[in-house]
């Protein structure tokens, strides 16, 4: 095994380093290389990795180039009724056929590859600035190798009208190989949007390992609500971070949808930089078979009047695993904080399995914080009281499952998305349509 890991350190950064292209990011590309260089490979030994094996990452020599994508990937992306700007990649590389750009007065929407001089300026000041990668190996590898990505920029005072949808596609090919994808968004004073990031794959086996990372500046009085979807295969390697920095009186508003994979590992950091931010950040994982999924959350209170509200909801079924980790570090000057964290699991199989372990972190005394854990299986008098009215055994378990995450999903604003994922979420827990129906009522 230490041999494995040592080639797959080496193979890594020889894969990375002939993929520099472009020397406008290689302040970047160097300080990922070293802080890449300067990290062990994750171990069950190392605390932030501890319940996640990596194995699979040493069994095939995945540290090669994606092949050219010869024919777009029969994958159905789309969102029923939803007006969107599209950008559609497949295993890392940008599908104009597939995608749906259009002009809207106060967005700049490009790849980096196609910038102007004063977007590859702005792309300049703040890409890698905000990506943590003192504690994930995958940042760091994704900041060394960074060549190309999207830039979303909202200017100042600009609402757009239409949500902004990334999606990211991966197939299998005929050799292992590793994708990476890069996104950066900034939001002016006083901008508001939306952004959908959407994370799908052919119904195949998957032998791609996607690596990808998303930056988050939020302007001033400025407000994003950004979703993340992750509707891959269950055989699929998935590393991915999303990164925020928030600035005086500015909002960021998270919702995320993880399925399972064979490793899905998703961390994300908020950093609350000047007074009165708030992020409110709301996620629901449904790993079943013997998939895993291992959420990592860092939130950064440097500053006073700032708030937090962060939930959680999981449920484990069959020989899953779950990770979640969820910490708030209040920092010395971040005086009059509002922070809550609640992180609940529902265990569906006595082979499933979660470790959960929230963090509070406080070394200022004007705060008020919370956080807690619950992990439990459904609650027999409930599946009883079901039962007494008529309702079948199976029935009752998904009725009562699917009520658990229902509070979470009802809270996403944006009508088109929260209808769409009702069906999704729906067939984790049974695929006898008849069986789940009723819980589909409002797309009648």
């Amino acid at each position: 095994m230490n041999q494995a890991v040592s080639d797959f350190n080496q193979k890594a950064l020889s894969f990375v380093k002939t993929n520099e292209q472009v020397s406008s990011f290689k302040a970047v590309n160097d300080a990922g290389i070293n802080a890449f260089t300067a990290m062990p490979f994750p171990t069950r030994k190392t605390e932030s990795w501890k319940y996640t094996s990596l194995h699979a990452l040493t069994k095939q020599d995945f540290n090669q180039a994606v092949e050219p994508v010869v024919s777009p990937a029969n994958v159905d992306f789309s969102i029923n009724d939803l007006d969107s700007i599209e950008l559609v990649f497949v295993n890392g590389q940008y599908q104009e056929e597939l995608s749906s750009i259009q002009s809207q007065a106060g967005l700049e929407l490009v790849r980096f590859s196609d910038a102007t001089k004063e977007q590859l300026a702005l792309i300049e000041q703040h890409l890698g600035k905000n990506a943590e990668t003192e504690r994930n190996l995958f940042t760091a590898l994704n900041n060394a190798q960074v060549n190309d990505g999207v830039f979303v920029f909202v200017s100042k005072n600009t609402q757009l009208n239409k949500p902004i949808q990334i999606v990211n596609i991966t197939q299998a090919q005929s050799s292992p190989a590793t994708a990476f994808n890069r996104c950066l968004v900034v939001l002016e004073q006083h901008a508001q949007a939306s952004v959908i990031e959407q994370f799908v794959s052919t119904d195949e086996n998957q032998n791609v390992v996607f690596n990808q990372v998303t930056e988050i500046v939020v302007g001033d009085g400025a407000q994003l609500t950004h979703y993340r979807l992750h509707k891959e295969h269950e055989s699929s390697l998935h590393f991915g971070g999303v990164y925020v920095d928030l600035n005086r009186d500015s909002q960021f508003n998270s919702y995320q949808v993880l399925l399972g994979g064979q490793i899905k590992r998703f961390d994300v950091l908020v950093n609350h930089n000047v007074g009165g931010s708030h992020c409110e950040m709301k996620g629901v994982y449904l790993p079943k078979n013997d998939q895993h999924v291992d959420i990592h959350s860092y939130i950064e209170h440097k500053a006073a009047h700032c708030t937090t509200d962060e939930t959680y909801r999981g449920i484990m079924a069959d020989r899953s695993k779950a990770v979640f980790n969820g910490r708030i570090h209040i920092h010395p000057d971040a005086q009059k904080t509002l922070a809550e964290l609640s992180n609940k699991n529902l265990l569906l199989s006595d082979k499933a399995q979660i470790n959960t372990k929230p963090e509070l972190e406080i070394y200022a005394d004007d705060v008020k914080c919370a956080h807690g854990a619950t992990v439990a299986q459904l609650n027999e008098e409930a599946k009883f009281y079901l039962r007494s009215r008529g309702i079948s055994a199976v029935q009752a378990d998904i009725m009562l499952s699917f009520g658990f995450i229902n509070e979470l999903l009802e809270s996403i604003p944006l009508e088109a998305l929260r209808i769409s994922l009702r069906p999704l979420l729906a067939q984790q827990f049974s695929t006898d349509k008849s069986l789940t129906q009723h819980l589909l009522a409002d797309e009648v």
